[in-house]
Protein backbone atom coordinates (compact mmCIF):
# COMPACT_ATOMS: atom_id res chain seq x y z
CA UNK A 1 0.00 0.00 0.00
CA UNK A 2 1.41 3.51 -1.20
CA UNK A 3 -0.12 5.51 1.54
CA UNK A 4 0.89 9.59 1.40
CA UNK A 5 0.57 11.99 4.06
CA UNK A 6 -0.43 15.42 2.42
CA UNK A 7 -0.45 18.17 4.81
CA UNK A 8 -1.46 21.64 5.08
CA UNK A 9 -1.06 24.48 7.68
CA UNK A 10 -2.44 27.96 8.03
CA UNK A 11 -0.49 29.85 10.13
CA UNK A 12 -0.14 33.45 11.68
CA UNK A 13 2.54 34.48 9.05
CA UNK A 14 4.81 33.21 6.52
CA UNK A 15 7.98 32.19 8.46
CA UNK A 16 8.66 30.63 12.09
CA UNK A 17 11.88 32.87 11.46
CA UNK A 18 10.07 35.88 12.39
CA UNK A 19 7.58 34.37 15.20
CA UNK A 20 4.68 32.66 12.93
CA UNK A 21 3.32 30.08 15.04
CA UNK A 22 0.41 27.48 13.12
CA UNK A 23 -3.44 28.03 14.06
CA UNK A 24 -4.60 24.86 11.93
CA UNK A 25 -3.59 21.94 10.48
CA UNK A 26 -5.10 19.40 8.36
CA UNK A 27 -3.41 15.86 7.26
CA UNK A 28 -5.13 13.64 4.80
CA UNK A 29 -4.29 9.93 4.01
CA UNK A 30 -4.35 8.61 0.57
CA UNK A 31 -3.33 5.65 -1.38
CA UNK A 32 -3.86 5.89 -4.82
CA UNK A 33 -7.40 7.05 -5.94
CA UNK A 34 -8.85 6.49 -1.95
CA UNK A 35 -8.68 8.93 1.36
CA UNK A 36 -8.31 6.73 3.72
CA UNK A 37 -8.56 9.19 6.76
CA UNK A 38 -8.55 12.56 7.50
CA UNK A 39 -6.92 14.62 10.59
CA UNK A 40 -7.83 18.65 11.17
CA UNK A 41 -7.62 20.70 14.23
CA UNK A 42 -7.71 24.34 15.11
CA UNK A 43 -4.47 25.21 17.37
CA UNK A 44 -4.09 28.16 19.91
CA UNK A 45 -0.82 29.62 18.11
CA UNK A 46 -0.63 31.75 21.72
CA UNK A 47 0.36 34.96 19.76
CA UNK A 48 -2.00 37.49 18.04
CA UNK A 49 -3.15 36.72 14.41
CA UNK A 50 -3.02 39.43 12.19
CA UNK A 51 -6.00 41.50 10.99
CA UNK A 52 -4.98 40.59 6.66
CA UNK A 53 -4.41 36.45 7.84
CA UNK A 54 -7.94 36.76 9.57
CA UNK A 55 -9.25 37.86 6.74
CA UNK A 56 -7.55 35.11 4.33
CA UNK A 57 -8.66 31.96 6.17
CA UNK A 58 -11.68 32.83 7.95
CA UNK A 59 -9.54 31.94 11.06
CA UNK A 60 -10.37 34.39 14.06
CA UNK A 61 -8.38 34.86 17.51
CA UNK A 62 -11.47 34.02 18.93
CA UNK A 63 -11.32 30.83 16.94
CA UNK A 64 -8.69 29.99 18.39
CA UNK A 65 -8.39 30.90 21.81
CA UNK A 66 -10.11 27.69 23.53
CA UNK A 67 -8.38 25.44 20.69
CA UNK A 68 -5.43 23.13 21.82
CA UNK A 69 -2.30 24.14 22.13
CA UNK A 70 -0.03 24.32 19.37
CA UNK A 71 2.13 21.28 21.31
CA UNK A 72 -0.65 18.95 21.66
CA UNK A 73 -1.68 19.39 18.05
CA UNK A 74 1.48 18.93 16.72
CA UNK A 75 2.02 15.82 18.83
CA UNK A 76 -1.28 14.04 17.63
CA UNK A 77 -0.44 15.10 13.71
CA UNK A 78 3.24 13.29 13.96
CA UNK A 79 1.23 10.56 15.08
CA UNK A 80 -1.45 10.21 12.21
CA UNK A 81 1.42 10.99 9.69
CA UNK A 82 3.52 7.92 11.22
CA UNK A 83 5.96 6.93 8.68
CA UNK A 84 4.43 7.95 5.56
CA UNK A 85 5.71 9.78 2.90
CA UNK A 86 4.92 13.40 2.86
CA UNK A 87 3.37 15.82 0.53
CA UNK A 88 2.30 19.68 0.52
CA UNK A 89 1.58 22.18 -2.15
CA UNK A 90 4.08 24.82 -1.97
CA UNK A 91 6.01 22.01 0.44
CA UNK A 92 8.67 24.61 0.80
CA UNK A 93 6.34 26.72 3.83
CA UNK A 94 5.06 23.99 5.30
CA UNK A 95 8.21 22.00 5.74
CA UNK A 96 9.45 25.03 8.06
CA UNK A 97 6.25 24.93 10.06
CA UNK A 98 6.13 21.34 10.47
CA UNK A 99 10.00 20.86 11.39
CA UNK A 100 9.91 23.62 13.81
CA UNK A 101 7.41 22.62 15.54
CA UNK A 102 8.09 19.63 15.76
CA UNK A 103 11.45 20.21 17.05
CA UNK A 104 9.89 22.17 19.92
CA UNK A 105 8.28 18.98 21.35
CA UNK A 106 11.54 17.28 20.66
CA UNK A 107 9.73 14.89 17.97
CA UNK A 108 12.33 15.66 15.08
CA UNK A 109 10.92 13.48 12.37
CA UNK A 110 13.53 14.18 9.06
CA UNK A 111 11.32 13.70 6.08
CA UNK A 112 11.85 14.98 2.15
CA UNK A 113 8.44 16.51 1.19
CA UNK A 114 7.56 15.92 -2.32
CA UNK A 115 6.19 19.14 -3.38
CA UNK A 116 3.32 19.31 -5.87
CA UNK A 117 3.33 22.74 -7.02
CA UNK A 118 6.86 22.02 -8.37
CA UNK A 119 5.92 18.88 -9.65
CA UNK A 120 2.63 20.60 -11.30
CA UNK A 121 5.61 23.26 -12.91
CA UNK A 122 7.29 20.37 -14.69
CA UNK A 123 4.31 18.26 -15.99
CA UNK A 124 1.44 20.78 -16.32
CA UNK A 125 3.70 24.26 -17.56
CA UNK A 126 0.33 25.19 -19.92
CA UNK A 127 -1.45 26.55 -16.64
CA UNK A 128 -2.22 29.70 -15.99
CA UNK A 129 -0.39 29.85 -12.91
CA UNK A 130 0.22 26.89 -10.25
CA UNK A 131 -1.70 28.03 -7.08
CA UNK A 132 -3.69 25.43 -5.73
CA UNK A 133 -7.23 26.99 -6.80
CA UNK A 134 -5.93 27.33 -10.77
CA UNK A 135 -4.68 23.97 -10.65
CA UNK A 136 -7.92 22.95 -9.22
CA UNK A 137 -10.25 24.70 -12.24
CA UNK A 138 -7.53 23.58 -14.63
CA UNK A 139 -7.12 19.69 -14.20
CA UNK A 140 -11.09 19.80 -13.38
CA UNK A 141 -10.25 18.47 -9.87
CA UNK A 142 -13.13 18.05 -7.28
CA UNK A 143 -14.03 20.73 -5.42
CA UNK A 144 -13.25 20.67 -1.32
CA UNK A 145 -14.35 23.66 0.18
CA UNK A 146 -13.25 27.18 1.25
CA UNK A 147 -9.21 27.70 0.26
CA UNK A 148 -7.07 28.73 2.84
CA UNK A 149 -8.36 26.06 5.22
CA UNK A 150 -6.11 23.81 6.32
CA UNK A 151 -8.62 20.58 5.31
CA UNK A 152 -10.38 22.13 2.07
CA UNK A 153 -6.82 22.62 0.98
CA UNK A 154 -5.05 19.55 1.95
CA UNK A 155 -8.06 17.58 0.48
CA UNK A 156 -7.70 19.74 -2.95
CA UNK A 157 -4.00 18.35 -2.50
CA UNK A 158 -4.58 15.31 -1.96
CA UNK A 159 -6.63 15.26 -5.48
CA UNK A 160 -4.08 17.23 -7.00
CA UNK A 161 -1.40 14.31 -5.84
CA UNK A 162 -3.55 11.91 -7.64
CA UNK A 163 -3.61 13.65 -10.96
CA UNK A 164 0.01 14.41 -11.00
CA UNK A 165 0.68 10.60 -10.33
CA UNK A 166 -2.27 9.65 -13.56
CA UNK A 167 0.01 11.83 -15.68
CA UNK A 168 3.24 10.56 -14.64
CA UNK A 169 1.96 6.77 -15.12
CA UNK A 170 0.53 7.56 -18.71
CA UNK A 171 3.32 9.96 -20.06
CA UNK A 172 6.19 7.10 -19.02
CA UNK A 173 4.19 4.37 -19.10
CA UNK A 174 4.41 3.38 -15.66
CA UNK A 175 2.43 1.12 -13.31
CA UNK A 176 3.63 3.19 -10.48
CA UNK A 177 4.82 6.32 -8.76
CA UNK A 178 7.41 6.35 -6.03
CA UNK A 179 7.87 8.79 -3.64
CA UNK A 180 11.50 8.91 -4.63
CA UNK A 181 10.48 9.34 -8.54
CA UNK A 182 8.25 12.22 -7.42
CA UNK A 183 11.26 14.02 -5.32
CA UNK A 184 13.89 13.34 -8.59
CA UNK A 185 11.12 14.68 -11.20
CA UNK A 186 10.08 17.70 -8.99
CA UNK A 187 14.24 18.41 -8.86
CA UNK A 188 14.46 18.20 -12.64
CA UNK A 189 13.93 20.48 -15.25
CA UNK A 190 10.93 19.84 -17.25
CA UNK A 191 12.86 19.88 -20.70
CA UNK A 192 14.38 16.66 -19.38
CA UNK A 193 11.88 14.73 -17.68
CA UNK A 194 12.16 11.47 -19.72
CA UNK A 195 15.87 11.23 -19.18
CA UNK A 196 15.26 11.51 -15.42
CA UNK A 197 12.53 8.53 -15.68
CA UNK A 198 14.49 6.40 -17.33
CA UNK A 199 17.56 7.51 -15.03
CA UNK A 200 15.51 6.78 -11.96
CA UNK A 201 14.20 3.46 -13.71
CA UNK A 202 17.60 1.86 -14.41
CA UNK A 203 19.13 3.11 -11.20
CA UNK A 204 16.25 3.78 -8.80
CA UNK A 205 17.81 7.16 -8.36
Amino acid sequence: MSVYAVIDFETTGLSPEYGARPTEIAVVLIDGDRILDRYQSLMNPGVPIPYDIQTLTGITNAMVRSAPKVETVMAEASDFVGDHPMLAHNAAFDRKFWDTELQRIKRWQQKEFACSLLLARRLFPQALNHKLATLVRTLHLPATGRYHRALADAEATAYLLQRIKQEIQHRFGLSAVSHELLIAIQSTNRNKLEACVERHLNTGK
